[in-house]
């Protein structure tokens, strides 16, 4: 049978791995707010992309619409709309669903292990640069988009075999992890140290690198989140270390996390999931993180100035 989908978001991130299983011919619904349904009905679901564009009509549905229950629930919420997000799926799940979060950090595991129990929620981890346009419009910034997925026990696991299968099915680079916490936390560790750097210095990977200071600046900050994570448990491993400390010091690169893109358009980021996440854990272990402490201070800066605006 069939599996079906309930894919939580339709923007960069949901749209476009969702928007990839529905043009494969998958059972895929998604579950938006009332202005994206209306967008997605007017013009369908639009993907630019390197790996090729998509326009397609999609199965939406809203909260007040969402009925039934679904097999597999791939969540892509902001980490700030975490809670309407659980609150959002609650009705879909149901004693046999499996919930697929592709959220940064690590954070949102033990959300939904309250809510929904841990044995109904897998590890995750996308890859893809991408963002939403205002005309709704996703546009796939890089030639590579990928996820992984796995029991959290230490095995990959069928669930996550036949999730990674369909996505494998659709065109993505999908795979099923034995590891998946390790490759969590590699991804943690990359991430905030993109996000703390590009928005501490306003800048690219390239346009940090052409300073004098900022390769060895990129380090440290990518230091101080490796000492965090072998601490917790899960240090990371040496390929993935050469591999991300390579992205992240490439000369000329105009990579940049997505939070800068938030920062600079004054729109809220999610520093409190990533940045002050790995901080709290920092301080809680007694690692030190003066890179760190000054980045998440600079974004939470901007978040309280949004707060009283």
């Amino acid at each position: 049978m069939a599996m079906r989908f309930l894919v939580l978001g339709a923007g960069a991130l949901g749209g476009y791995f969702g928007g990839r299983l529905a043009a494969a011919g998958a059972d895929v619904t998604f579950l938006v707010r009332p202005r994206r349904a209306a967008t997605l009905a007017e013009r369908g679901l639009v993907v630019d992309s390197p790996l090729g564009d998509l326009r397609l009509k999609v199965r939406t549905v809203t909260a007040e619409t969402l009925a039934g229950r679904f097999d597999t629930i791939v969540l892509t919420a902001k980490a700030y709309d975490l809670d309407a997000a659980i609150a959002a799926i609650g009705p879909a799940v149901g004693p046999d669903s499996v919930i697929l979060p592709l959220l940064n950090g690590i954070a949102h595991l033990d959300r939904l292990d309250a809510a929904f129990g841990a044995a109904a929620v897998l590890g995750g981890a996308a890859y893809i640069g991408a963002t939403l346009t205002e005309s709704g419009i996703i546009r796939h910034l890089t030639r590579s988009a990928a996820l992984v997925c796995g029991e959290r026990g230490g095995a990959a696991g069928e669930r996550a075999r036949a999730i990674a299968a369909a996505f494998a099915a659709a065109g993505v680079e999908a795979a099923a992890s034995a590891a998946i916490l390790s490759e969590m936390w590699e991804k943690f560790v990359m991430i905030t140290a993109l996000a703390g750097m590009t928005c501490l210095m306003r800048g690219s990977v390239g346009e940090i690198m052409a300073t004098a200071d900022g390769e060895s600046l990129m380090l440290a900050f990518i230091e101080e989140c490796e000492r965090v994570a072998a601490a917790s448990g899960h240090p990371p491993r040496a390929d993935r270390r050469a591999q991300y400390r390579r992205l992240l010091c490439e000369r000329g690169s105009d990579f940049s996390a997505s939070m800068r893109r938030d920062l600079e358009a004054g729109a809220r980021t999610e520093a409190d999931a990533i940045l002050g996440d790995m901080l709290r854990r920092a301080r809680a272990l007694g690692i030190a993180a003066p890179l760190l402490t000054a980045a998440f201070c600079h974004l939470d800066v901007h978040e309280r100035r949004l707060q009283r605006a």
